[in-house]
């Protein structure tokens, strides 16, 4: 099967080839290797979009007079205010209103980052950065890195005794004995979760995307469409339980405080 080529995979290797003629094979003998760096390319040029974009929201949304006049028909605003609604509806049920108003600015932040990130893969000759492991598991890095801080932040040691179950019991043999039972496991599962959010993100948009690009290449233009519409159902559906399960991770590590 011929190896797949995005537009901005031919703009890199051409600024590869137009580097090695100008400095050698590498900077300091080392070469990069336009593929390597090809998903961080367009994570940063998305990035830069959707910074852009919502600056221009923002700038509106200053207007005051025009901010409370609903708009009749599909623009920016009314697009940003629809998807982070949405979002922000979806946290609050898992958080509580509370927590979701705290922690959301990472949960909106993930969530367009990875729509957005997911839906490039739709314009032909794009290719989406979800589809490489790196990108997404710098996302679940970034989730796991955030709940455990948080979680530490707001309960202290009892962030960690509750991993080790430590407190079930009145004496301290059996809340030892089952510390030493509970707690590795409980840290094994929760180092497991960012490469989860991952795989599970990476897996279901590479494939998805490598469909469409098979068809789009074997048929005709409108052949491809269901696999277009089904693309679709699966670049919302992935954001949604990436932003969901960050929901809950981030639920879990701040909300047992509360029974202490």
């Amino acid at each position: 099967m011929p190896e797949h080529i995005s537009l901005l995979h031919y703009l890199l290797y051409r600024f590869e080839l137009l580097r090695e003629s100008a400095h050698g094979t590498s900077f300091g003998g080392h070469h990069l290797g336009y593929k390597d760096y090809e998903p961080l390319a367009m994570a940063i040029v998305l990035m830069a979009m959707i910074v852009y974009l919502a600056s221009e929201v923002r700038a509106l949304v200053k207007r005051t007079q025009d901010a409370i006049e609903p708009e009749q028909e599909l623009t920016l605003r009314t697009f940003f205010e629809v998807f982070f609604e949405t979002f922000y509806g979806m946290a609050k049920e898992v958080m509580g209103p509370k927590n979701a108003k705290r922690y959301f600015p990472l949960i909106g932040s993930c969530a367009i980052f990875i729509f957005t990130s997911n839906a490039i893969g739709l314009i032909p000759g794009m290719s989406p950065p979800t589809s490489n492991l790196n990108v997404t598991f710098g996302c679940g890095l970034l989730v796991f890195l955030a709940f455990n801080y948080w979680g530490l932040k707001e309960n202290g040691m009892d962030y960690v005794k509750h991993m080790a179950g430590w407190g079930m019991f009145d004496s301290f043999l059996p809340n030892l004995l089952l510390a030493l039972l509970m707690f590795p496991i409980e840290v094994i599962s929760t180092c497991v979760r960012p490469l989860t959010l991952a795989i599970r993100l990476m897996l279901n948009i590479a494939v998805d995307h490598l469909l469409v690009s098979i068809f789009m290449g074997l048929f005709a233009v409108l052949l491809p469409l269901p696999l277009m519409l089904l693309g679709i159902i699966v670049i919302v559906v992935q954001t949604m339980v990436f932003c969901l399960l960050s929901s809950i991770y981030i639920g879990l590590a701040t909300a047992h405080a509360e029974h202490h």
